[in-house]
């Protein structure tokens, strides 16, 4: 049988132990019945969505008011991009959507 390492949350580790806990199945066992209705029915048992939260659709207004203002540097150079990136001051405004 093969192992599988994977990286998560502490809390989220916690919470799921406690729940499979409370269903009488342990983390492996939950993870390989995972893996196996994944392996069956050829997708996720569940859905996921393409709905943004609040966080996600402020990042989508900034980014189009800033391709909308004509005073936005543009690059081409992905090195200078960085470099101007990396030397930006902290009293520049942000902008605003």
């Amino acid at each position: 049988m093969a192992a599988i390492s994977i990286q998560i949350d502490d809390d989220v580790q916690s919470r799921f132990d406690e729940f499979c806990t409370s269903i009488g199945l342990s983390v492996s066992g939950a993870f390989n019945l995972f893996a196996k209705t994944v392996v069956r029915e050829q997708k996720l048992p569940f859905d996921i969505t393409d709905t943004p939260n609040a966080q996600l659709l402020k990042a989508f207004k900034e980014a189009e008011a800033i391709s909308r203002n004509p005073s936005s540097k543009g690059y081409t150079d992905i090195d200078q991009m960085i470099t101007d990136i990396l030397n930006v001051s902290d009293s520049e405004p942000e902008y605003q959507v």
